[in-house]
């Protein structure tokens, strides 16, 4: 599929796009602080166990959580509903990304639309 063509004076300058990156950057860093306060201590517990961060890719947010071993993806996995409960103060649509041990499967990827709200 081609591209339409646009006229240099039609893109963005490349001061703009930089200055973009950073915010999104900063954005994306300050929403990880603030849904890590959001959460309560034992899911703090559970967040120090793998690492974790957020991406905004296609306006969507996304929380991208590498699990170091297969008890911390379990312990993870468990409160998917609870993290999905929390992403929603943050954001109509997310996404939330769980990585199994390197080598150990491929990553699970999920709407928060998509995930029955935890029991209360």
């Amino acid at each position: 599929m081609k591209q339409p063509y646009l006229s240099p004076d039609d893109l963005p300058t490349h001061k703009t796009t930089l200055i973009s990156e950073v915010l999104l950057s900063q954005l994306e860093e300050t929403t990880k602080k603030s849904f890590y306060l959001a959460c309560k201590q034992t899911v703090r517990i559970l967040l120090s166990s793998c690492h974790w961060y957020f991406k905004v890719n296609g306006g969507i947010l996304m929380l991208i959580m590498v699990c170091h071993d297969i008890e911390s993806y379990q312990n993870i996995m468990m409160v998917v509903p609870y993290l999905a409960n929390k992403l929603k103060r943050f954001a109509n649509q997310a996404k939330i990304s769980i990585s199994s041990p390197v080598n150990q499967g491929i990553p699970w990827v999920i709407s928060i639309n998509q995930i029955i709200p935890e029991e209360e």
